[in-house]
């Protein structure tokens, strides 16, 4: 098993959702990067919970790999 499936199993150990600098990071893009793409109604699907913003770890992975096949 490869450190970054490692890293991913332990994330969904803690919660399957990230925050917008995780979900950044996850994606190795900025934060800003990922707050411009959803202000201009791109990138990967979001979520609010209690207001904040969170990303599902499948939606990042889905989204980025869509992305790449185009």
């Amino acid at each position: 098993m490869s450190d970054d499936q490692s890293r991913d199993r332990k994330r969904r150990a803690r919660s399957p959702f990230l925050k917008t600098g995780d979900a950044a990071e996850f994606l190795q893009l900025k934060k800003r990067t990922l707050d411009n793409m959803r202000w201009r109604g791109e990138g990967p699907k979001y979520r609010k919970h209690g207001g904040r913003i969170c990303y599902h770890i499948d939606d990042l992975q889905d989204w980025s790999l869509a992305s790449n096949s185009s």
